[in-house]
């Protein structure tokens, strides 16, 4: 069986402002009616697959729970990182924790926000790979080149490779993300692929190749694991230990120096999505090379992506060419599609003015549900709240605000002091100052209600939690 390792801790910044530091792509819906999460979890699922092992930060691990759920799987283990440190200490503590119990196993490492349009073509190309990983052998998976692509790195297959190969080539080299002439020059000569950063090897294979290549990890990672604690069946990999751990990807920790290599090479689609040109070029634009979304129109429009992720909002384009219109409740980017790399750039810039905008998405996606800020003013806001079917929000009170909770859809239990009462569609109920409350929706549908804040001081991190099924602890999020 193949363990499936996802990896779902980034918070890439290239495709804002749909994905944030809050909220980041690999969770959203940017191809179709699955996030790629969920798409990554199911296209490695099936015969000859495990349930799979993910890694994933503090503030996503509902997120991740919750998307799981939707598309009907269980991993086998959540494995909590306390700070992001690049992909090596991730892809060892998981390959550590599966030795526990099958030093064998085999692990295929995948970023979960990759777009992979066949999947039975793939799966071939992983079974074909089988073989060399289950040798000992670490594979990594190659595309073949389809233009000469600066935002990727490359991978140089031996001499007498087969970069049309169905089964794994030799490796002379990975390669750094290439300028234009350099990339060019690649695509010409035929013996590069662009590199996929996915793997297939065993634990025992992997492990083996950190001590050989990056000892300085091994004691940091495993100290980390060992001191873990599990928390609502998520494994929370030790803070302190793993802040000493350096931060550094897999590809220079350990791929660029191990001698056991082999390149699986894949000839068919594939994108990592890593900007909105990417978007525009996996969504199929039509006669004119235009792609819209709902709420999106384009007139006298060529090569262009225009997008709107709000039903409120409507994205018009007229005489544009060449040109990527984002749209969501709180931003808009408009730019040549030709730089779309640089939105990493108009981030940096808005979060140095400390603009919420650069890292923090409209929706705040909690355990219980989510809930969207719908008006801001001076010692008021106006919220909209959705708590899923049997959930809960934390037992809690304010200094500084008072709340008036209407209910719009569904039913909710509703906590005041010492009073308990079901609140029904259209009826609402005042929740003084400083009283210790708690909403709970003991339904079967969602429960969706206004709230209505008032008073001096308005943020999330005016929050005493006294009760919390979901273990959050204190602080805005918990």
């Amino acid at each position: 069986m193949i363990v499936p390792v996802l990896l779902c801790g980034g918070s890439g910044t290239r495709l804002w402002p749909l994905s944030r530091k809050s909220y980041p792509k690999q969770f959203a819906r940017l191809m179709g009616d699955e996030s790629l999460f969920q798409a990554s979890a199911r296209r490695l699922t099936g015969d000859g697959f495990a349930a799979p092992l993910i890694l994933t930060g503090d503030p996503f691990r509902f997120i991740v729970t919750e998307q799981m759920a939707a598309i009907e799987q269980s991993p086998q283990a959540i494995l909590i990182e306390p700070e992001g440190r690049n992909t090596a200490p991730a892809v060892l503590a998981a390959a550590l924790w599966l030795a526990r119990t099958d030093p064998e196993a085999l692990m295929l490492v995948a970023p979960s926000d990759h777009v992979i349009a066949q999947t039975p073509l793939f799966l071939e190309a992983v079974q074909a790979a089988v073989p060399r990983a289950e040798a000992g052998d670490l594979v990594t998976f190659g595309i073949t080149p389809a233009r000469a692509e600066t935002g990727y790195g490359y991978l140089e297959l031996a001499a007498g490779a087969d970069a049309n190969a169905v089964s794994p080539q030799p490796l002379a080299r990975f390669v750094e993300k290439p300028d234009a002439a350099q990339a060019q020059e690649m695509l010409d000569a035929g013996n590069f692929l662009w590199n996929a950063g996915i793997f297939l090897f065993s634990a025992k294979a992997i492990i083996a190749a950190y001590q050989a290549h990056s000892p300085n990890l091994m004691d940091g990672v495993q100290a980390s694991l060992d001191e873990s604690q599990t928390d609502l069946g998520f494994t929370r990999l030790a803070a302190e230990p793993w802040s000493q751990i350096e931060d550094i990807s897999i590809d220079y920790a350990i791929m660029e120096r191990a001698d056991n290599l082999a390149v699986m090479p894949y000839a068919h689609s594939w994108s990592d999505l890593g900007g909105w040109d990417a978007v525009w070029r996996e969504a199929g634009p039509d006669d004119n090379g235009n792609v819209c979304s709902d709420h999106a129109t384009a007139i006298d429009c060529d090569n262009s992506l225009l997008r709107s992720e709000s039903d409120n909002v409507e994205v018009v384009g007229i005489g544009l060419n060449d040109v990527v219109v984002v749209a969501t409740s709180d931003a808009v980017l408009v730019a040549h599609k030709s730089q779309a790399q640089r939105v990493k750039e108009a981030v940096t810039a808005l979060k140095a003015r400390g603009v919420t905008q650069a890292d923090q998405f409209p929706i705040d996606h909690r355990p219980w549900g989510w809930f969207e800020s719908l008006v801001i003013g001076e010692r008021f806001q106006v919220k909209r709240i959705v708590v899923h079917p049997g959930a809960s929000l934390s037992l809690q009170s304010h200094h500084h605000r008072s709340e008036h909770w209407i209910v719009v859809q569904g039913t909710a239990r509703v906590t005041v002091d010492k009073d308990v009462k079901l609140v029904s569609e259209n009826q609402s109920v005042y929740i003084p100052l400083g009283a210790v409350h708690r909403m709970e929706n003991p339904g079967k549908v969602p429960m969706v209600l206004i709230e209505v804040q008032t008073g001096s001081y308005l943020g999330e991190d005016d929050i005493i939690r006294y009760e919390d099924i979901y273990a959050r602890g204190q602080g805005a999020k918990g």
